[in-house]
C-alpha cells in the first residue's frame, strides 16, 4: 500500500489562507479515489485545526484528521515557495502534508506516524522536498522513509527506546501487544542522564510522534538517553515502573491530560504543552537536568510530591481555562447518570400510567418506595413478592433504579471535579463532601463547591514535604483523611449554608418562574445553545440544564425538567433549519453545502448542533444570526408551553420521554422556520449586493 502517488503532489500549492490550501490538497485525495466525501472531511480537519493550530516551526504544516470519509491511510504533500500561515510562531509553513486516516485508524496509521514524525523533524529530508523538480521524485523520498510495506527491523538506537514507537518501522497491533514486550533502556553514556516522557495531543496524531521524535533526537545528540510513552486515542503502551523508577527526571509534553499520572509521582517534572517539545527539546532535557540537581541535593523535595498530580497544567492555561476544564469533567462523568436515571424514570412513569390508570404515576412514587411510611403492604412488595406480570411492578422497579442512579448525581459530580484537580488522591474528599452537600441539600452547587474545595485541598496537601517513613502512607492514609476531614468540615461549618440558601433561592425562583419570567429563560438558553455550535457558550447553557437534572428529583413538572426541554430543542435548530434552507433554496448553496443538507436533518433531529459547523465555518455572520434567532425562538416557546424532558441528550429518539412532546414539537417547528427564513434572507441579499458590484464592474 503506498501512501503517496505522483497525483497527491502539488510543488506549487497556493492559497489565500491554510483552509483554502487544506481544500486544494484534499481535492486531491478525491480525486484519487481515497476520500468518499470532501466536505466531510474538511470539517473533521478544521474540527482538529480548532483545538491547535497544525504548523509547527520550521516551516512546516500538518493538518490532518482521522474521518470515515477517507477509505485508507494517505499522505498528501504540497509546497508552497511563498509560505502559508499554520498558525506557528516562527513563521509561514513551506512544507505542507495533509495527513488522511481513516476514522477507526488500525495498524497501518500507527505505523505511518511514528515514520512521518521521524522524517519530518529531520532537516536533510525536508531539504530533499523543497529540493526536488518533479512529483514522482517527491514520492520515492516520501516512501523510502514512510513506506507501511517495510518489515519489522532492528530497535532504535540505544541512546532513545521509545516506548510506543519501537521498533522504529513497526507498531504493534492491538492484538499483539500483549506478547511484545516494552524495550528496557539501554545503559547511558557516561555523564549522561535518563530520562521518561509522555507526550499527547487532543487527537494523538501527528504531534505526538514529533513531540516524541523531538525529544529523542534531543537526548541523543546530548547524551542521554530517553523512553517515550505516546499516549495517542487509540492507546498506548505505558512506561514500565523500572524505567519510571530509573529515570532522573520526567517531561511532560502534553495539550490533554495525561493518563495515570500517579506512576510519576516523588519525580522532578517538567510539564509543557507538546508544541514546546517540538520546538526546543533541548532546553527541555536541561530544565529537567536541572530539576533532577535539585532534587538529588534536597531529597525533601521528592516527597512533597508523592502521590501528587505530576505537574501543574500545561504552561499556557489560564485560571479560567482549567476551572472550565475541571467543571467540564465532573458533568461528563455525571452525564451518564442523568442519562441512565432520567431515562429509567421517565419509563417507569409511562409504564405506570398505562397500567395504572390516571393515578399510576402517583402510586408508583408513593406506594412502590420501600419507604414503609408510605404503604406498609406495598412497600416491601418488591422486596418479597415481586409479580413479573405486573405493570405497576416493572413501572416501580424502573423508578427505583432510576432514583438510585440520581442519588449518585451530586457525588459523582463533586468526585470528577476533584479527580480533575488533584487525579486520584482528589477521588476521596470529592465524593463524600457531594454525598454530605446532598444530605444538606446543597443541591448540584453545593457539589461543585466540595468538588472544588476537595480538588484543590487534596492537591495542596500531596505537596507536602514530609518526613521519609510517612510518605508511603500519604495516598492510602494521609491524603483522603486529612483533605475529606478539612472538605466536609468547611462546608459545614463555613459554606454550607450560604450554598443551601443559594441552591433554595434558586429553586424558589425557578419553581415560581411562570409567564414572562419563563419565556425570557428559555429564549435567553436557547440563544446560547445556538450561538457556537458546540463551542463554550453552547457548554455553558447545556451544563446548566444537566446539573440542573439533578434538584429536579422525582417530580414530573419540575422547572428544570422545562430547562432541559428547551435547552435540547434549541441546540436541534440550526442544523435542522439549514437542513430545510439548503432543500428549498437550494440556490443559495454551494455543492458541498448542499450535501452537508442532507447530513444535517438527521444531525438535527439527533440533537447533534455541530452539524451547522461547515455552514458557520463557510458564512459565519450570517449563519450564527440565524441560528441565534431560530434557537431563541424556540427556547422559549417550549418553556412557554411547557414542554418536560429527564432524558439529557437523544434528539426525536427521546421523543416519548418528553412531557406535552406535541407543543414541543410546534416550538421546535417555529424555530427552525425562523432560522431558515432568516438565513435565506440573508443569503439572498448577499447575492445580490454580489451582483450588483459585478455588473457595476
Amino acid at each position: 500500500m503506498s501512501l503517496i502517488t505522483n497525483e497527491q503532489v502539488i510543488l506549487d500549492l497556493r492559497g489565500e489562507d491554510r483552509h483554502e490550501a487544506t481544500r486544494t490538497l484534499a481535492e486531491r485525495l478525491v480525486a484519487s479515489g481515497r476520500c468518499t466525501d470532501l466536505d466531510g472531511f474538511l470539517a473533521d480537519v478544521r474540527a482538529r485545526e480548532e483545538k491547535m493550530a497544525t504548523g509547527l516551526p520550521g516551516g512546516i504544516g500538518i493538518p490532518h484528521a482521522r474521518s470515515a470519509a477517507i477509505t485508507e491511510p494517505s499522505l498528501v504533500f504540497g509546497r508552497a515557495a511563498d509560505g502559508i500561515d499554520w498558525g506557528a510562531k516562527d513563521g509561514a509553513a513551506t512544507t505542507i502534508f495533509l495527513i488522511a486516516a481513516p476514522e477507526e485508524g488500525g495498524e497501518a496509521h500507527m505505523q505511518m506516524l511514528p515514520k512521518l514524525a521521524k522524517a519530518l523533524m529531520d532537516k536533510s529530508f525536508r531539504a530533499e522536498l523543497m529540493a526536488a523538480t518533479d512529483e514522482s521524485q517527491v514520492v520515492e523520498l516520501v516512501n523510502s522513509r514512510v513506506s507501511l510495506d517495510e518489515p519489522a527491523k532492528a530497535a532504535a538506537p540505544a541512546t532513545t527506546t521509545p516506548a510506543t514507537t519501537a521498533p522504529a518501522t513497526a507498531v504493534p497491533t492491538a492484538a499483539s501487544a500483549a506478547s511484545v514486550a516494552t524495550p528496557e533502556p539501554a545503559a547511558a553514556p557516561s555523564g549522561g542522564r535518563t530520562f521518561v516522557a509522555v507526550t499527547s495531543c487532543p487527537t494523538g496524531i501527528a504531534h505526538t510522534y514529533m513531540a516524541a521524535e523531538a525529544l529523542e533526537n534531543a537526548a541523543r545528540e546530548g547524551g542521554h538517553r530517553i523512553t517515550v510513552e505516546t499516549q495517542e486515542s487509540a492507546g498506548s503502551t505505558p512506561l514500565t515502573a523500572a524505567q519510571i523508577a530509573e529515570a532522573d527526571a520526567v517531561i511532560f509534553a502534553h495539550d490533554v491530560e495525561v493518563r495515570d499520572k500517579a506512576r510519576f509521582a516523588g519525580k522532578p517534572t517538567v510539564d509543557v504543552g507538546v508544541k514546546k517539545a517540538i520546538s526546543d527539546g533541548p532546553a527541555l532535557l536541561s530544565q529537567a537536568g536541572r530539576l533532577a540537581d535539585e532534587w538529588a541535593k534536597d531529597p525533601s523535595k521528592a516527597s512533597a510530591a508523592v502521590a501528587a498530580p505530576a505537574a501543574d497544567e500545561p504552561e499556557t492555561e489560564g485560571v479560567g481555562t482549567r476551572l472550565r476544564k475541571w467543571l467540564m469533567t465532573g458533568v461528563s462523568y455525571m452525564i451518564p447518570f442523568v442519562a441512565a436515571g432520567g431515562i429509567l424514570i421517565a419509563l417507569g412513569f409511562m409504564l405506570a400510567q398505562i397500567a395504572g390508570g390516571e393515578t399510576g404515576a402517583i402510586d408508583v412514587t408513593k406506594n412502590f418506595t420501600l419507604d414503609p411510611s408510605a404503604d406498609p403492604s406495598k412497600a416491601t412488595i418488591l422486596q418479597n413478592s415481586f409479580d413479573p406480570l405486573s405493570g405497576m411492578h416493572w413501572a416501580a422497579l424502573l423508578f427505583l433504579i432510576g432514583g438510585a442512579a440520581f442519588g449518585f448525581l451530586v457525588p459523582i459530580l463533586s468526585g470528577y471535579i476533584a479527580y480533575a484537580i488533584a487525579d486520584r488522591p482528589g477521588l476521596v474528599p470529592g465524593v463524600v463532601g457531594g454525598a454530605v452537600a446532598v444530605t444538606m441539600q446543597a443541591g448540584f452547587l453545593g457539589g461543585i463547591a466540595t468538588g472544588l474545595i476537595g480538588g484543590l485541598l487534596a492537591k495542596w496537601i500531596s505537596g507536602w514535604n514530609v518526613h521519609k517513613n510517612v510518605r508511603g502512607v500519604m495516598p492510602v492514609v494521609v491524603i483522603p483523611l486529612l483533605s475529606t476531614l478539612l472538605t466536609v468540615g468547611l462546608l459545614i461549618t463555613v459554606v454550607g449554608r450560604p450554598i443551601k440558601w443559594l441552591s433554595d433561592q434558586l429553586a424558589s425562583g425557578l419553581n415560581g418562574m411562570s409567564g414572562t419570567s419563563a419565556v425570557l429563560l428559555g429564549l435567553i438558553l436557547g440563544a446560547m445553545m445556538g450561538f457556537d455550535l458546540g463551542g463554550p457558550v453552547n457548554k455553558v447553557a447545556y451544563a446548566f440544564a444537566t446539573t440542573g437534572l439533578s434538584a429536579a428529583g422525582t417530580a414530573t413538572d419540575a422547572p428544570q425538567l422545562k430547562i432541559m426541554a428547551a435547552v435540547m430543542a434549541g441546540g436541534m435548530v440550526a442544523p435542522l433549519g439549514l437542513a430545510l434552507a439548503t432543500t428549498v433554496r437550494p440556490k443559495l448553496f454551494t455543492e458541498p453545502e448542499r450535501e452537508n443538507g442532507k447530513a444535517a436533518w438527521l444531525l438535527g433531529a439527533s440533537f447533534i448542533s455541530e452539524g451547522a459547523i461547515p455552514f458557520a465555518a463557510a458564512d459565519p455572520w450570517r449563519v450564527i444570526v440565524a441560528s441565534v434567532a431560530g434557537s431563541s425562538v424556540t427556547g422559549a416557546l417550549s418553556m412557554a408551553f411547557g414542554a418536560t424532558l429527564r432524558a439529557p441528550h437523544g434528539g426525536i429518539w427521546v421523543l416519548p420521554l418528553i412531557g406535552n412532546f406535541a407543543l414541543f414539537l410546534v416550538a421546535l417547528a417555529a424555530g427552525v422556520l425562523v432560522m431558515t427564513t432568516v438565513v435565506v434572507v440573508l443569503k439572498q441579499a448577499a447575492a445580490k449586493k454580489s451582483a450588483d458590484t459585478l455588473v457595476a464592474a
